[in-house]
C-alpha cells in the first residue's frame, strides 16, 4: 500500500486529533478571563457569545501582527532548510517504499522540525542584534510546503512501484514479459529527466480552479487544514512553548532511533544475524516470517497510523503466513509443480502476487467510484445552489458568493485573493511543457508512442481535478488507481508484442505524478489560505520543493541501488515488494490470465470480490462498529510481503495506546514528535550504513536468537 499521498490517507485523521491541544493553546487564557468574566456577571449573554468568536479568532490573535509580502515569505533561510530536511524526509520515504511501502503523512514532521530549526537559528540571531527579518507563520508554511513537495517525489517517482519495476531485478523474478523491450533498468541520467518533465504538469493542471476548491466550495482537505492548525499554534505565545517540548521530545527519540540504528547494524553480520531472527513468540508460521525485529522505523509509523491499518496489517498477515500459504503449500504438486523455486510466479509466489493485487485492485475500484461519486453529487450540489448557466470561475476572478462568514474567512479570502496567478500562465504552462513531454518520453521510453501521451495528457486536468476534488472531500489520494487504470488502458493499447508491459509502466509515471502533485497542490494551498501564506508563495515553494525532489531523489535511490546488491530480491533488507506487483499488474495487462497457476483465478476473483464487499459492509455499519472493520488495502500487503513490519507497528499501536490510557493530554500532544523522532533517525542512519556498504565495511559481530532447542544442539555441536 502506498500511502500518504496515495490509497491509504487516513492516516492524516490522526494528525487532526492528535494535535487539537495544540491547535487551542494559544486561546485557553483568554477563553478563562472570559469563564471569569461571565460568572461574575460583567457582560450580557449576546456580548460574551461575541467576544467568545473574537477570542476564539484565530486571525484575532494575529490582527496585529503584519503579514510580509510574497516576495518577503520566500527567504534563503527557508529554502535552506527546506533543503535539509528535504534530503532526510527523502532519505525516510525512500526506505518505507523500498521496504513495506507504507508511507506516512509527514506534513507534522516537516512543519515542527522547519520551526526548529528556523526559530532556533533566529534566536541566536536575535540575541547577537543580527536579526532583520522575524520567523512568520507564513514562512513556516513555505517551508514546510517545500519539505513535502520534495520527498514527494520519492512516492509519485515510483522508485518503490513502476519505475523499479522496469528493472532486471524485478523482470528477472517473472517468467514472462523479461525479454530486452520490456525492462529498462535505473539510470541517474533518464530518471532525473523523466521526473522533470512529469512532475511539473499536475502543478499547472488544476491551479486556475484553486479559488473555487477553496473559497466557492469551501472543501476541508483535512490533512492541509490539521496541519495550519499546527503552524498556527506554534506562532501562539503558548503554542511556541508546546512546541518546544515537542522538538524536545522528538531531539531525544531521533537520538536514541539513530543510535539504536547504529547498534543494530554492529550486531548484524552475516545472515540469519540480527534482531530480525528474533523468536515469533510461539506463533509458528509458514517461513517464519511472523517476528519482531527492533525497527524503530515502523514503531514510529505505527504510532502514527491509526489503529484500524495496524490491526488490518495484522489480520492480513495471520490470514495469508498463518493459514493460506501453508495450505497452500501443502497442494505443492497438485495445484503447481514442486520443482519451482519459491520466487516463480507459476508456484507459490504467484498465488502471493496476484492474490494480493486482486485485493489492492478491489480496494481501490471500489474507493476510486466511491470518491468519484462524493465528487459529482458534491459539484451537483454547489451548481444547485448557483445560477444554472454559471460557467466555473477561475481563480482570477471574483464572485459575490465568495464572501466570508466570520473574521477569519474575511481576512483569509482578501489575502487568497490579493496576490493572483494569472490563469494564462497555467495554461500556457501546462501546454508548453505537455508539448516537451510529448516529444521527449518516447525519447527515453521507445515502447511509449507519442499519442500515447497525447491521450494521456488530454484526459489528466479532468482526473487531475478530480483527485484533487475527492481529495478535498475525503482526503483520499487516489493517485496509485488511476496509475493503475493507466497501466491496463495503455498497456493493452501497445499489446504484448510492442513492449506493452514498459509502456503501462510509463504510462502509469505520467499519470501518477499528474494527479499526485494536483492534490498535493491543493492541500498546500488550504494550508496557505488557513495561514495568511499568499498563493503566489505557496506554488512557488512547490515548485521549488518540486526541483529539488527531482534531483534528490533519484540521488538518494541510487545510493540505496549501488549499495546494496540484493534491492528488490525477496528476503532481502529492500524487496520493494510493490516494484513486482506493479510489474505483474502491467504483464496482467497485456498477457491476460493464462499464465496464472492453477485455481489462483478463482482465489482472485474470491478475493477481488471480498475488498468490494468488506467496503461496502464498513460503509453501511454505523461508525461505532465499523471501525472495527479492517481495511482491504492495508490487509493486502503482507499476503506478499510477510508480517515481519505488521507486529513493529502494532507494537507502536500499543505503545501509544497505554499512554492515552496513561495520560491522553500527553499522548496527543508528544505521541507525533516521539513517533517523528524515531522515523527521522533510523531514517537519516540510512545515509551512513548506506555509505558503509559502499565502502566494503562490514559488522564486526553477528548477534542471533535461537530457541533453547537449537541453542543445546549449537552446543553440543561446539563440544564436540
Amino acid at each position: 500500500m502506498e500511502t500518504t499521498r496515495d490509497d491509504n490517507t487516513t492516516e492524516n485523521d490522526n494528525i487532526e486529533n492528535g494535535h487539537k491541544d495544540g491547535a487551542v493553546a494559544g486561546h485557553e487564557a483568554e477563553e478563562q478571563t472570559l469563564h471569569r468574566r461571565k460568572v461574575k456577571g460583567d457582560s450580557k449573554d449576546h456580548e460574551v457569545e461575541e467576544e467568545v468568536k473574537e477570542v476564539q479568532s484565530i486571525e484575532m490573535i494575529f490582527k496585529d501582527t503584519k503579514v510580509p509580502s510574497w516576495q518577503s515569505q520566500l527567504t534563503v533561510r527557508a529554502f535552506v532548510v527546506s533543503f535539509v530536511l528535504g534530503i532526510l524526509f527523502t532519505f525516510i520515504v525512500m526506505k518505507l517504499n523500498l521496504t513495506s511501502g507504507i508511507i506516512p503523512s509527514l506534513n507534522v514532521s516537516a512543519g515542527l522540525l522547519g520551526f526548529f530549526f528556523v526559530k532556533t537559528w533566529t534566536k541566536f540571531l536575535d540575541k547577537s542584534g543580527l536579526l532583520k527579518q522575524p520567523f512568520t507563520r507564513q514562512e513556516n508554511t513555505v517551508i514546510q510546503t517545500c519539505v513535502v513537495a520534495t520527498s514527494g517525489i520519492a512516492f509519485s517517482g515510483g522508485f518503490g512501484s513502476y519505475l523499479f519495476g522496469m528493472s532486471k531485478v524485478i523482470a528477472d523474478q517473472s517468467t514472462t514479459a523479461n525479454d530486452s523491450q520490456d525492462i529498462k533498468d535505473p539510470s541517474l541520467s533518464w530518471i532525473i529527466g523523466f521526473l522533470f518533465i512529469v512532475s511539473f504538469l499536475g502543478l499547472f493542471s488544476v491551479l486556475p480552479l484553486r479559488k473555487i476548491m477553496v473559497i466557492d466550495y469551501k472543501l476541508i482537505y483535512p490533512s492541509g487544514t490539521a496541519t495550519a492548525h499546527l503552524i498556527n499554534s506554534f506562532h501562539t505565545p503558548q503554542g511556541a512553548k508546546l512546541a518546544k517540548k515537542q522538538v524536545k521530545a522528538l531531539g531525544k527519540f531521533f537520538s536514541f532511533s539513530f543510535l539504536w540504528g547504529f547498534f543494530q547494524w554492529f550486531f548484524t553480520s552475516g545472515d540469519g544475524c540480527g534482531f530480525a531472527s528474533f523468536p515469533t513468540f510461539g506463533l509458528k508460521a509458514y517461513e517464519n516470517r511472523f517476528y519482531f525485529d527492533f525497527s524503530a522505523t515502523y514503531v514510529g509509523v505505527g504510532m502514527i497510523c491509526p489503529y484500524i491499518i495496524n490491526i488490518s496489517l495484522l489480520v492480513g498477515s495471520i490470514l495469508s503466513w498463518g493459514i493460506m500459504w501453508p495450505l497452500i503449500e501443502n497442494r505443492k504438486g497438485d495445484w503447481y509443480d514442486k520443482d519451482l523455486s519459491p520466487s516463480s510466479l507459476h508456484g507459490i509466489q504467484g498465488y502471493r502476487v496476484f492474490i494480493s493485487i486482486s485485493l489492492i485492485l478491489g480496494d481501490g475500484i471500489y474507493n476510486f467510484f466511491k470518491v468519484l461519486s462524493k465528487t459529482v453529487v458534491g459539484l451537483t450540489n454547489q451548481l444547485r445552489n448557483k445560477d444554472p448557466n454559471m460557467i466555473l470561475p477561475l481563480a482570477d476572478k471574483t464572485s459575490a458568493e465568495a464572501k466570508a462568514a466570520s473574521f477569519d474567512d474575511q481576512c483569509r479570502t482578501e489575502m487568497f485573493l490579493k496576490d493572483q496567478i494569472p490563469s494564462w500562465l497555467a495554461v500556457s504552462g501546462y501546454v508548453i511543457i505537455a508539448a516537451i513531454s510529448t516529444a521527449v518520453l518516447p525519447q527515453i521510453f521507445k515502447q511509449l508512442e507519442w499519442y500515447y501521451v497525447i491521450v494521456i495528457y488530454i484526459f489528466a486536468p479532468a482526473l487531475a481535478f478530480c483527485n484533487a476534488y475527492g481529495c478535498g472531500l475525503t482526503d483520499w489520494s487516489l493517485a496509485s488507481t488511476y496509475g493503475k487504470l493507466a497501466i491496463f488502458t495503455i498497456g493493452a493499447w501497445a499489446g504484448k508484442d510492442n513492449g506493452g508491459v514498459l509502456a503501462g509502466l510509463a504510462a502509469c509515471g505520467v499519470m501518477m505524478n499528474i494527479v499526485a502533485t494536483a492534490s498535493d497542490l491543493m492541500q498546500d494551498f488550504k494550508t496557505g489560505y488557513m495561514t495568511l501564506a499568499s498563493p503566489r508563495s505557496m506554488f512557488v515553494s512547490q515548485i521549488i520543493g518540486t526541483a529539488m525532489g527531482c534531483v534528490i531523489s533519484p540521488c538518494v535511490f541510487w545510493l540505496f541501488y549501488k549499495a546494496f546488491d540484493d534491492l528488490g530480491l525477496p528476503g532481502s533488507e529492500y524487496p520493494a515488494p510493490f516494484a513486482l506487483v506493479y510489474r505483474n499488474m502491467a504483464i496482467l495487462g497485456v498477457e491476460g490470465f493464462s499464465s496464472l497457476p492453477k485455481n489462483c483465478l478463482t482465489l482472485c476473483y474470491v478475493f477481488f470480490a471480498g475488498a468490494i464487499i468488506i467496503n461496502m459492509i464498513k460503509d453501511i455499519t454505523p461508525n461505532k462498529y465499523a471501525k472495527y472493520i479492517p481495511l482491504p488495502m492495508a490487509m493486502a500487503i503482507p499476503f506478499y510481503l510477510g508480517s515481519y513490519f505488521a507486529i513493529d507497528m502494532c507494537v507502536g499501536s500499543l505503545i501509544l495506546f497505554v499512554w492515552e490510557k496513561i495520560n491522553k493530554a500527553k499522548a496527543d500532544a508528544f505521541g507525533p514528535a516521539v513517533a517523528s523522532g524515531l522515523i527521522c533517525g533510523d531514517g537519516i542512519w540510512t545515509l551512513p550504513s548506506s555509505i558503509l556498504a559502499l565502502a566494503g565495511v562490514k559488522p564486526p559481530i553477528c548477534m542471533k536468537f535461537l530457541s533453547k532447542s537449537t541453542n543445546n544442539k549449537v552446543d553440543v555441536f561446539l563440544a564436540s
